[in-house]
């Protein structure tokens, strides 16, 4: 198993990356080639003296940052560590392909050089999210903000793979965003998104509201790329407002202080299961090729996981499990 990591996408990076990789190699014992400029790749693995030769540095002299234009820097930054670690895919010197970077550029770069699988019209990038009953797969978060309702019929075929291979959950249940339950509400684009849901094979639950998606009525939550994407920022926007106000409350109360000490256990299993590092990071589902993209603010363990993440998805086959799903219609 060898996984490429994009070097140079995080906010700190080389830094976060370098240390995910090696509690990844450590842990896993995966091959890792750490793409990005060789020169701070060496400088970021000085401190790790006895490195595993399990690591290999593919130099790319370019980056992408966030703020670029993706496809525009795609084209004219051949040489970015993006362009490069996607490249190593296409050609199968690589597994997965892991990056804390522009998004856009990732999504981009993998739908020009790795192609979409057979049948998928657009890619979608899912999450997994904790919830009341485990955790849940919601797609799309941003790789298509103006889909067809095709496409979210795609993206229900494509999570139910994930979810039952990744995930492990039997005959998962699907559920699609819209203002109400009922078949009638919401625009002609969700009704006939509806519709084709329904006809389908998927374990279709129907229509759900905003108020469901972390009441885990569902295991599978479909939705247009610019809605998830909202609804991803707002909800981490949320969990850590209610984080900081809940220290400001517990630091000016003394019974409050002793209470939060003797609660301690669970506050870390809170913790823990709204901790976005322990998913990893997000799979690009439908592009011919395993990509999972991370957040530009990711730490190691969200580094870490995003490669075990890659390796699942090879090791599990979810892409034949989504050409094989597709061509059964």
């Amino acid at each position: 198993m060898k996984i490429v990591v994009d070097a140079m996408g995080s906010d700190r990076a080389p830094a976060v990356e370098v240390e995910g990789v090696m509690q990844a190699v450590e842990e896993f014992g995966y091959d890792v080639a750490l793409v990005g400029d060789e020169a701070l790749l060496k400088e970021a693995l000085r401190k790790y003296k006895d490195y595993s030769d399990k690591i290999s540095i593919v130099h790319a002299p370019e980056r992408i940052a966030m703020n670029e234009p993706a496809a525009l820097s795609v084209r004219r930054k051949r040489h970015s560590s993006i362009v490069i670690g996607m490249e190593m895919l296409k050609r199968d010197e690589a597994d997965g392909f892991v990056s804390a970077g522009n998004t856009g550029a990732v999504v981009c770069a993998a739908t020009l050089s790795l192609r979409l699988l057979p049948g998928i019209e657009r890619p979608g990038i899912a999450i997994v999210i904790p919830t009341l009953t485990g955790a849940s797969v919601m797609i799309d978060v941003g790789a298509n903000i103006d889909p067809k309702p095709m496409h979210l019929f795609q993206y229900g075929i494509m999570a139910d793979a994930y979810a039952r291979y990744i995930l492990h959950k039997e005959n998962p249940s699907v559920g699609l965003l819209n203002v109400g339950e009922e078949e009638s509400k919401g625009t002609d684009f969700a009704k006939e998104a509806h519709t084709l849901l329904s006809e389908s094979k998927l374990n279709f639950k129907g229509n759900m509201e905003g108020r469901d998606i972390y009441a885990g009525s569902v295991d599978i939550i479909i939705c247009d790329g610019f809605v998830g994407n909202v609804i991803l920022k707002v909800s981490e926007s949320v969990i850590d407002t209610i984080v900081k106000l809940l220290k400001n409350e517990i630091k000016a109360n003394i019974i409050a202080t002793l209470g939060a000490a003797l609660a301690s256990t669970a506050f870390n299993e809170l913790k823990k299961k709204m901790d976005y590092s322990e998913y990893g990071g997000a799979p690009l589902l439908g592009v011919d090729g395993r990509c999972i993209i991370s957040h530009g603010s990711s730490n190691p363990k969200a580094i870490k996981n995003a490669i075990r993440v890659a390796a699942e998805f090879k090791t599990q086959d979810v892409n034949r499990h989504i050409v094989e799903e597709l061509e059964s219609y």
